[in-house]
Formats: C-alpha cells, structure tokens, sequence
C-alpha cells in the first residue's frame, strides 16, 4: 500500500507520518532522509544528486523517483510506504504514478491534512527558540516559563523563516506548487481530507481512519 500524505508547512505531516508508520507497519519515507542517505553513503545516485546541488540546482524528478524506487524496493518496505516530502508538484506525481505502474504498483490514497492559513500562521508564528541552547518554545502552546528559566535566562529568539513575512512566502510556494495536487488527486478518486485543526490525537484517528477505508 502505497500513501501519500500532503498538507500546508505547519500542519504536522512530519509527526503524524511518523506515528502512522509505527502503527501500521508502513515505511515512513522522507525524501530528506532519502537524499542524506545517498549522499552520505557515496551512492550512484546520491554522486549524481550531488553534482546538481553543488551547482545550487534543483535535482531532477527522475532522479529523485530512482531513489524512491530503489528504497522501496528494499524488503522492509515489503508491506509499503507513507510518502512525505514527495510528490510536491503535478509534474512529479505525474512521473511517479508511471514509475510505479511499470512495476505493478499504484498510489492507493492521499490523505490532506487540511488547516487554515490563519491557523498554520497562528502555530508557526508563535515558535520562539532560546537564545543560549536553542530549545523550541511557543507562545501558546508550551511558552517559556519566566519563573523557571532555560538556561538561566528568558531571552528568547525567532527564526527568520518563522516570522511573518517567511510565512506567508512558503504558504505562497504551497499554494502555487503544491496545492494543485489536491485536485490532481481528487480527479482520481484517491483524495480523503482529514481536519488538521483538530488535536494531534484526533487527527491520527482520522488518518488511520482515511488508510483503512482505503485498504478495503
């Protein structure tokens, strides 16, 4: 069973990918870990990446979906994957719903986690960072505790790409590159919405949820 799972900066892909996985058996597929495994392990494909990124280039689709074919075609991912990070564009889901029919395989769902873009401007606005050790705070939901400092200290910082104008530039990019995958995959009959504005708890529910419905 093939997964993708798609949803605005902000709205926890990354952890709910993650506990997916662990409760379901799929293989948790970070294209960023991906690539840092290739690169890291001196691959054929990781050195061929490579010349690309030195050069400030983005690497190209059909490397980038070697990769994914090779890992998935490893015996832990026997029971199948949850894609995260990837695809970002029509272009590239285009291209990876022909590499895997050529190998039999299709994508079985798309789950969207969908939140507001006031509400990931709301969570990712609030991030705050402490100025000594870098430990990640936020003004709302786990704020810094004056009366029990980290390290010592109150001082707090914000990132660049957490500031508003960063924002509402990557939700731009979101909505520009990414977003159009929604009715890519509607057309399909593969998307299912979960409502990311609920609580993590929730959400996940709704996810595994999507997975079954679809499994059936």
């Amino acid at each position: 069973m093939y997964v993708i799972l798609l949803g605005p900066p902000g709205a926890g892909k990354g952890t709910q990918a993650v506990q997916t996985a662990e409760r379901t058996g799929l293989l948790h597929l970070s294209t960023g870990d991906m690539f840092r495994e290739n690169l890291r392990n001196g691959t054929e494909l990781g050195n061929l990446a490579k010349t690309y990124m030195d050069k400030g280039e983005l690497v190209p689709d059909d490397v980038t979906i070697r990769m994914l074919l090779e890992r998935i075609g490893r015996d832990d991912a026997n029971v199948g994957c949850l894609f995260d990070g990837f695809p970002r564009t029509v272009e590239q889901a285009k291209a990876l719903d022909i590499a895997l029919k050529e190998q039999g395989n299709e994508i079985a769902v798309t789950v969207l986690i969908d939140v507001s873009n006031e509400e990931i401007t709301r969570r990712l606005g609030g991030r705050v960072s402490c100025a000594t050790c870098g430990s990640v705070f936020h003004e709302i939901f786990n704020p810094p505790d004056a009366n029990r400092p980290c390290c010592g200290t109150v001082k707090m910082i914000q990132r660049d790409d957490d500031k508003p104008e960063a924002i509402a530039n990557r939700l731009q990019v979101y909505a520009d590159q990414t977003e159009p995958l929604v009715a890519y995959y509607t057309q399909a009959g593969k998307l299912k919405t979960v409502n990311g504005e609920q609580s993590p708890e929730a959400v996940g529910v709704d996810l595994l949820s999507a997975l079954q419905e679809s499994s059936n």
